[in-house]
């Protein structure tokens, strides 16, 4: 664009310029045909302020300049220079007009062209002006942008590194891919939380309450997560149901909030266990994604006990299953059907598909793999083992997770052996299948 410019005023200059060259001549004429008894103007006298062109002359180069003779912003510029208030301007005597005119034009032709420098001169200056107050002008409009900080960059801590692996040595706190497994006793809970508070990191936490479950479980689900999850941060409960006039009015805390989705009813609970897949990729995409960072999916048949808190957000997150977390690989409940997209011959951990998340991007990633895979299976009339949950083990063997969760964040208290289990985080509700479920 200064390009663009620079040539405009260029070509304004040399058109001013020609524009003057002919302006000069038609005044030379104009002189030459001032009447004989037009009255002289004095010879021009060193101190004198009465410098002006015979009036005839000057009548005829305002009359030109109004006819449109060369550029308006140079003829506001010339008139200036030759008609001022206080006419301190170059004229011709009375006595160049009585034929001597080409003898005074050796003392005169280098005044002349002194001034035609000039005017060039002030006619360059304009137009640098003008470019750069265009500059300028486009500079102001830019101050809205963003612009790159000139801060020096802040030292990144990654709060996995706080971590102390060696607290716990009775289990397993590292995996072979080296992914944290968190048990309590191994990290600083203030710590956690003031990272993320700084970072301003939100969670959606999506549950799904259809048909009986409604009743059976959302009030103890929602009330005793006010309690433990997430304290501190902004988070929003997503609760999914078929009958949403039915979910309780709870009391929340300040940045916390309670969403309400209305889904169709399916009429077995397998069906709206694998189902739930679609739904949450559809409102990752259409709200999540949008106003929260990490997105949580639970069951609603669980309740919670005690802290689950930052220290379980990360990228992805998978939690080992309560009644297999010290089993070996060949216990693990894998689908063994070469004909299931949830194939496994072997794997790493058997996860419990009653928690995962991460960030909005790894979770809508894990729900659209796995619901692609039932379809899949169902063209094929399949059914997984374990349904979503197979399915979730065998998107967690090809994507490794990057945080696990150990089982005191979701333990069976029907377990015997709880030496492991420092703090009951969450814990399942009572079971009632043959009265909550359809078959």
């Amino acid at each position: 664009m200064w390009r663009i410019g620079h040539c405009r005023h260029w070509i304004s200059l040399h058109t001013c310029t020609t524009s003057l060259n002919r302006d000069h001549f038609l005044i030379r004429n104009a002189i030459e045909e001032e009447p004989e008894n037009q009255p002289a103007t004095k010879p021009y006298q060193k101190g004198t302020t009465s410098r002006r062109f015979p009036a005839c002359v000057e009548r005829r180069y305002l009359q030109l300049l109004s006819e449109g003779c060369g550029c308006r912003s140079v003829k506001a510029i010339c008139r200036c220079i030759l008609f001022p208030s206080q006419h301190i301007a170059l004229t011709l005597p009375a006595w160049l007009m009585k034929g001597q005119f080409l003898k005074a034009m050796s003392g005169n032709i280098l005044r002349g062209r002194n001034i035609w420098i000039f005017c060039c001169l002030v006619l360059l200056v304009l137009g640098v002006i003008s470019l750069n107050s265009r500059y300028l002008t486009d500079t102001v409009q830019r101050m809205d942008l963003p612009v790159a900080s000139t801060e020096p960059p802040r030292h990144f801590v990654n709060v996995d590194d706080t971590l102390n692996f060696g607290a716990r040595p009775a289990v397993q706190t590292r995996t072979s891919w080296r992914a944290p497994i968190i048990w309590e006793g191994m990290f600083d809970p203030k710590v956690f939380d003031q990272k993320h508070i700084q970072e301003n990191s939100t969670v959606a936490l999506t549950v799904f309450a259809v048909g009986r479950y409604l009743d059976a479980y959302i009030k103890t689900f929602l009330t005793s997560a006010e309690q433990h999850f997430m304290l501190g941060l902004p988070v929003t409960y997503y609760v999914f149901t078929d009958l949403p006039d039915k979910v309780p009015n709870i009391t929340v805390a300040p940045q916390r909030s309670l969403r309400v989705m209305q889904v169709s009813k399916h009429n077995r609970w397998q069906d709206i266990s694998m189902m739930r897949m679609k739904t949450i990729s559809e409102v990752i995409e259409l709200e999540l994604r949008h106003h929260f960072r990490y997105v949580f999916c639970f069951d609603v048949d669980q309740e919670f006990k005690g802290r689950f808190g930052s220290e379980a957000l990360g990228d992805s997150v998978a939690l080992l299953h309560a009644h297999y977390y010290k089993a070996e690989e060949p216990a693990f409940t894998y689908d063994r059907n070469v004909k299931s997209k949830a194939f496994m011959k072997t794997g790493d951990y058997y996860y419990h598909a009653a928690i995962f998340g991460g960030t909005w991007e790894n979770v809508k990633h894990l729900v659209d793999a796995c619901y692609l895979n039932i379809m899949v299976d169902k063209m094929h009339d399949v059914e997984a083992l374990w349904h979503d949950e197979s399915h979730l083990n065998k998107y967690f063997w090809i994507h490794k997770p990057s945080k696990l969760l150990s089982p005191e964040y979701c333990w069976d208290e029907s377990i015997g052996d709880k030496s492991d289990i420092h703090v009951f985080r969450l814990v399942w509700a009572p079971k009632h299948y043959d009265t909550l479920r359809t078959k």
